[in-house]
C-alpha cells in the first residue's frame, strides 16, 4: 500500500486525515514534536485518541518519528531518513503556525515560509523519483483579493494586501513551492483549505479556530453577563467559506488516490456560510444577545462591546468579506460530496460546540479553582 507522510501529525484535519488513512490500511509516516510534557508518540496517541473518543493503540501500519521542523534533516539520523523515504510516498505538508499578530510576525514566518523550504529540502534530498510532495495551505492566502480567487500561483505582496501575517506568510510558502517546480523540477502541489468547521453530517466539532473561537469567547461573557445584548462589528449577509471536517479529509483521501493532480486545488465549499447563521445560533444557544452593527465605531462601544471587539482581534477581519473561490481544476479530479453548510448545520455544531468543548472545559477550571481553594 502506498505510504502517506504527514507532519505536524497532531493536528486537527492532519490526525483525522491519518485516522481515515489508518482505517484504509496506507502505510503511514507521522512527523510530530514532542514537547516537554508528551513524547511524539503520545502527542500522536491523544490526537488520534480525540478522534475516536477513545484511548488508542497504535497500529502497525503506522510509524511515529519525533523531528525538529526548522534542524537539518529534521535532526533525524540517516538511517531514519532512509526507512522513511524507502519507497515511493505522498508527503503532506500540515505543519504551520496558526498565530496572526505582528508581535509573532518572525515566528510566523520562520515557521510557514522557511519551515516549507526546510521540508521539500529533505523531501527533494530523500524522497524516489515518482514522490509527490503536497502544501496545505490556506483559502486564504488571497488577501484582499477582489473578485474570484483561482487555482493558480499568485504573486507575493506586502503585508498591506493581506489581513495579517498567517495569510501573507502562507502566500509567500506557496510560492516558494512554485519556485522548487519551477526551477528544481519538483513534483509540488498546493491544497488551498477554507476555514475547518466541524462535521456536517453528525455535527461533533472539536476546532477552536476561527467562528468556534469567537464562540468559545461569547460563552465566556455571556456567562459573565447574563441577559445583555451586546453590539458587535459585524455584517449579518457577509459571509465565510467554511469546509466540514469530513468533506476536507474526503477530498484528502481523494488525492491520494488520484495519480494526476492539478499544481493547486481550492478545497472550499461551494456554499459559503453566512455571518447571521452564526449570530442567530450563538443568541439560540447562550443567554446574551448579539446585535449585528457594520459600522460600528470603536468609540461608540460601552465596556461590555469593547471586550466583544477584544475577543475578534482576529475573527474580526472576516465579519466584512465576500470572498469567491474558484474549483473548477479541483473538480476535474476530485468529486465533489455533500458539502453543507446551511443555517441548520452551522447550529448543531455550535451546539456541539457549546456542549462538549466550552462547557465541560469551564467545568474543569471550576473543579480546579475548587481544588485549590481546599489547599
Amino acid at each position: 500500500m502506498k505510504r502517506i507522510i504527514v507532519n505536524g501529525a497532531n493536528g486537527y484535519v492532519a490526525s483525522n486525515f491519518i485516522n481515515e488513512l489508518l482505517k484504509k490500511n496506507y502505510d503511514v509516516i507521522a512527523l510530530v514534536r514532542g514537547n516537554g510534557k508528551f513524547s511524539a508518540t503520545e502527542r500522536v496517541e491523544q490526537a488520534l485518541a480525540q478522534v475516536d473518543q477513545k484511548p488508542v493503540k497504535l497500529p502497525d501500519n503506522l510509524t511515529v518519528y519525533n523531528y525538529s521542523l526548522m534542524e537539518e534533516n529534521f535532526s533525524l539520523s540517516e538511517k531514519q531518513l532512509e526507512n522513511i523515504f524507502d519507497r515511493d510516498v505522498d508527503y503532506f505538508h500540515f505543519a504551520a503556525s496558526l498565530k496572526y499578530d505582528y508581535k509573532s510576525k518572525e515566528e510566523i514566518y520562520s515557521t510557514n515560509v522557511e519551515g516549507v523550504e526546510n521540508s521539500i529540502g529533505v523531501f527533494s534530498k530523500h524522497a524516489k523519483g515518482s514522490s509527490r510532495f503536497f502544501l496545505v495551505g490556506t483559502a486564504y492566502s488571497c488577501g484582499h483579493f477582489k473578485g474570484i480567487f483561482e487555482e493558480k500561483f499568485y504573486p507575493d505582496e506586502d503585508i498591506s494586501a493581506f489581513r495579517n501575517y498567517y495569510e501573507w506568510s502562507k502566500r509567500l510558502a506557496e510560492n516558494v513551492v512554485r519556485k522548487k517546480i519551477e526551477n528544481n523540477g519538483l513534483k509540488g502541489y498546493v491544497i488551498r483549505l477554507s476555514q475547518v468547521a466541524g462535521n456536517n453530517l453528525t455535527g461533533e466539532t472539536k476546532t477552536d479556530y476561527g467562528i468556534f473561537d469567537f464562540a468559545k469567547r461569547v460563552h465566556s461573557l455571556a456567562k459573565r453577563y447574563p441577559g445583555k445584548t451586546v453590539r458587535a462589528k459585524i455584517a449579518p449577509e457577509g459571509i465565510q467559506n467554511l469546509i466540514p471536517l469530513n468533506v476536507a479529509v474526503d477530498y484528502l483521501m481523494q488525492t491520494v488516490a488520484v495519480q494526476k493532480v492539478p499544481e493547486i486545488m481550492n478545497f472550499v465549499a461551494d456554499t459559503p456560510v453566512k455571518n447571521r447563521y452564526i449570530i442567530n445560533g450563538l443568541n439560540k444557544l447562550l443567554p446574551l444577545k448579539i446585535v449585528p452593527v457594520p459600522d460600528l465605531e470603536h468609540s461608540e462601544m460601552n465596556s461590555l462591546e469593547r471586550l466583544m471587539a477584544v475577543g475578534m482581534s482576529f475573527t474580526g477581519n472576516y465579519t466584512n468579506v465576500h470572498i469567491r473561490f474558484d474549483t473548477s481544476r479541483r473538480d476535474e479530479v476530485i468529486s465533489r460530496v455533500n458539502d453543507c453548510m446551511d443555517e441548520e448545520t452551522v447550529y448543531r455544531m455550535l451546539e456541539y460546540f457549546i456542549q462538549n468543548v466550552c462547557e465541560k472545559t469551564g467545568r474543569k477550571k471550576e473543579t480546579l479553582s475548587v481544588g485549590n481553594n481546599n489547599h
